[in-house]
């Protein structure tokens, strides 16, 4: 590397790739392994595999999917229509069709919108709220010790208080029930994030930041050419568990002191004994929560796409 005056030549993305690159050992190179063919790589190799796999494969695998849930309806119907008692009394649940009816009913009807509408308002800002602090104090704690002795303790003391614990203190923190809601689900999607994040930040090789290092780079290209691409994979991680938990105290939070919202429904249901209605919100939550984390795991994909992944044969 040529340098003027003294100095290391200006970092570029190309030389901190090949300078990472080098620090591992080829697979070619590796005791008993097969060599390749010249101007093939790994990546290549797999995209071959992947394409040779038959894409009747994954109708297959859908098929089965499918299949799987429509048995688990179905028998669900053949034990609430037939007032099965057999140690769990299935003859005290709505059939299949009763739910579906009221569900019917409740597409049809202004009042279910808006209760899905309000409570994906507050996943979403709770739950962004917690990706973007949990991302940021997980790098901290990770890199800093400072950071670590002064906050560490303090996150470990509260991180086993479930969220849901904290609804009085959100009551009387919050001059809304709107805010205690959002808190709680903010709270409760935090430290899955925090943690997962921390964690892949102390796992990153160190012979990596000091290749890039070699090479000239300041703190801040360490940072986003080396630790934040490398912590991504858990960052995703813990961003899949966080949204889970999120769902679980958001509702939780919205029965016990929500006004609207598909929790506060569900539970207003159960009070008049309109089991049918139950249902409905439990599956609403179900589909809500299959889709937001569904989405999470999407994007995950797309940003380490260039991790390599194994093809199922």
């Amino acid at each position: 590397m040529s340098t003027v005056s003294g100095q290391a030549a200006p970092i570029t993305t190309v030389h901190a790739a090949e300078l990472l690159t080098a620090t591992t050992v080829p697979a070619s190179d590796a005791p008993g392994s097969t060599p390749e063919v010249a101007g093939s790589s790994p990546a290549d190799a797999a995209a071959q595999h992947a394409a040779d796999v038959p894409s009747r494969s994954v109708w297959v695998s859908r098929t089965i999917r499918v299949a799987s849930v429509a048995a688990a309806i179905g028998l669900w119907q053949m034990l609430t229509v037939g007032d099965v008692r057999a140690g769990l009394r299935f003859d005290t649940l709505p059939t299949v069709t009763e739910i579906v009816a009221e569900f019917g009913e409740h597409l049809g009807t202004g009042q279910y919108y808006l209760d899905v509408a309000q409570s994906l308002i507050r996943i979403v800002t709770g739950f962004g709220l917690a990706a973007v602090v949990g991302v940021l104090a997980g790098i901290g704690l990770g890199r800093s010790r400072l950071l670590a002795d002064v906050f560490g303790s303090l996150a470990e003391l509260i991180r086993p208080i479930p969220a849901i614990a904290l609804v009085p203190v959100a009551i009387l923190l919050f001059p809304s029930d709107e805010s205690g809601i959002v808190f709680i689900t903010f709270t409760a999607s935090l430290f899955p994030v925090l943690v997962s994040t921390r964690h892949a930040t102390r796992a990153l090789p160190t012979i990596w930041e000091d290749a890039i290092r070699t090479l000239g780079a300041s703190r801040r290209e360490v940072l986003t050419r080396v630790v934040v691409p490398g912590i991504l994979p858990g960052v995703f991680s813990g961003l899949s568990v966080g949204m889970g938990v999120a769902w679980i105290c958001l509702i939780s939070a919205e029965m016990i002191s929500g006004r609207l919202g598909i929790g506060y429904r569900t539970w207003q249901s159960y009070t008049i004994v309109d089991y049918p209605a139950v249902f409905v919100g439990m599956i609403t939550i179900g589909v809500l929560g299959f889709l937001t984390s569904g989405i999470v795991e999407l994007a995950g994909r797309r940003v380490t796409r260039w991790l390599p992944r194994e093809v199922a044969s």
